[in-house]
């Protein structure tokens, strides 16, 4: 499978890298990974582009990473179109005080808008 994760510069997206990576690794899934900007993240694109090659190589993992500008959702969809991804992958979603779940600006975009299989990983 041709797996793309979207990156924003988040604990959550670190979370979603890892489970990612352990896929891969279980069935051998083509990964990319995209990192979006987004201002107000935690860790910077440069940061988390560092993490992304750190986690990648500590595990031997072959995957190309890219940095995409723009609005993060925008973004991430229209790489997505241009590619031949089976799955796109994000972190997002948390739990209201009722127990459902509460999906941001960004997580909401993809799914909604993306061309292929979303997987959300919370």
């Amino acid at each position: 499978m041709n797996v793309l994760v979207g990156l924003v510069g988040s604990d959550e997206s670190i979370k979603t890298l890892r489970r990612t990576i352990d896929r891969t690794r279980e069935v051998g899934d083509e990964l990319t990974v995209a990192v979006v900007e987004k201002p107000e993240a935690k860790r910077s694109q440069t940061e988390m582009t560092e993490q992304a090659e750190t986690l990648l190589s500590e595990t031997n993992i072959d995957a190309e990473i890219i940095t995409l500008e723009g609005d993060p959702g925008s973004s991430l969809v229209d790489y997505a179109e241009q590619g031949e991804y089976d799955q796109l992958v994000i972190g997002g979603g948390t739990l209201s005080p009722m127990g459902k779940i509460q999906l941001g600006p960004i997580t909401e975009f993809v799914l909604l808008n993306a061309p292929t299989t979303v997987k959300l990983v919370r």
